[in-house]
């Protein structure tokens, strides 16, 4: 059978791929749940009607988590009516993300006066029941033509991801059977979508992505004519693109893989971010959101995995082009091979870097410390005897 690569039938494939079903745009406020008759992978149609552009969230989907996980909390933040308190626990879920960025926030939660509000639960150990139920409650949600504008109110995203209720990516879709590509996607992010508005500001979103059938690239940061978009492509043939797919259209791996819930959730955990880079000739800081790339999780991923089976003792040789984001890699991947365990014990003691450029050194000591969520695991040498 024929895939229909339309834009809106991109948009039901990718759907029903996530929930079950097609998310067509209801009318009316609804709590989605999957449907399993089509398949899906946990993920729950959302309503663009139950979308606060004000507060840049899905009162709905926040609502339902937060009474399922913290019932009490829900009759405090009257979150059933539009009342002064909900709109100040709004107000301050609001500030937080614009302060944190949304990764931080779900990684973290929020406090709001003598409450502490949790916004996401990770990953459980297999042996903690609590933790595995209240890692099912969380609330993957997809939303089709997110209408997200005060101002220009028929502009609309063609989907738009959630976790509880707070929006995590955008999609812009694109086809080539009208003769639009990847490009004209990231065309329309820098022209018709107005970094100014709420939804688009620095954090509020972790990821931005362009999509065709053929290619993805992404953006972590809208900045108009100046969006500068990375590919999220698996390669083909030592070079760019994506191989052909026997199963379906190139670009599938995106939502049938990495928007698994499993997945997405370890990317939460243990890439994404917001970092602060330092300019050496101003001594300015800026903060840039990080998303890792395909390859940078296939790497980070495929080594974990050896090393979860082997232990420790193997060599591995990793070729890498310039740009290809070498620090993060290794940043990423340093990190997590702290935690690895094989038969129930720890397979690393202390994991040791080791460069034989200072700029390279600097830059990769820094990213580490700035990815690690413990601080006094790192440690800094400058010579063997220190």
């Amino acid at each position: 059978m024929r895939t229909d690569t339309s834009e809106t039938g991109l948009e039901r494939l990718i759907c029903i791929a996530l929930t079950g079903s097609p998310c067509d745009p209801p009318i009316g406020e609804t709590v989605g749940e999957p449907q399993p008759s089509y398949g899906g992978n946990g993920w729950i149609p959302g309503n663009r009607n139950d979308y606060d552009r004000d507060y840049c969230v899905d009162i709905v989907q926040l609502r339902e988590f937060i009474k399922n996980t913290q019932p009490r909390l829900h009759d405090a933040l009257d979150l059933k009516h539009a009342s002064p308190t909900r709109q100040k626990f709004l107000a301050r879920l609001q500030g937080e993300i614009s302060k944190r960025g949304v990764i931080d926030v779900l990684r973290k939660g929020i406090k709001h006066g003598p409450h502490d509000i949790t916004l996401f639960y990770g990953t459980p150990s297999p042996d903690n029941p609590l933790a595995v139920e209240r890692f099912a409650q969380n609330r993957f949600s997809v939303t089709r033509q997110l209408r997200y504008s005060n101002t220009e109110t028929q502009r609309a995203l063609d989907i738009c991801l959630f976790i509880n209720g707070l929006p995590l990516a955008t999609f812009e879709l694109k086809n080539s059977l009208t003769k639009q590509t990847v490009d004209d996607a990231v065309e329309q992010y820098k022209r018709d979508r107005n970094p100014r508005e709420k939804l688009f500001e620095f954090g509020r979103c972790a990821v931005h992505f362009a999509v065709d059938e053929h290619e993805v690239r992404f953006c972590t940061h809208l900045r108009g004519k100046s969006s500068w978009f990375l590919p999220f492509n698996k390669g083909w043939n030592d070079g760019a693109g994506n191989p052909p797919n026997p199963d379906g259209i190139k670009t599938d791996y995106l939502w049938k893989r990495i928007l698994s819930i499993d997945e997405l959730t370890n990317i939460i955990e243990n890439f994404a971010q917001i970092v602060e880079v330092k300019d050496e000739k101003t001594g300015k800081r800026r903060r840039t959101q990080i998303w890792p790339r395909y390859h940078q999780l296939d790497v980070v991923r495929k080594l974990l995995a050896d090393v979860e089976e082997c232990g420790a003792g193997k060599r591995y040789l990793i070729q890498h082009s310039a740009g290809s984001g070498k620090s993060n890699s290794i940043a990423w991947l340093a990190h997590q091979l702290i935690g690895v365990k094989k038969d129930g014990k720890e397979v690393f003691d202390s994991i040791i870097v080791v460069t034989d450029r200072v700029i390279l050194d600097k830059q990769i000591r820094d990213t580490i410390a700035q990815f690690s969520q413990v601080r006094a695991t790192l440690g800094h040498a400058e010579r063997s005897g220190d």
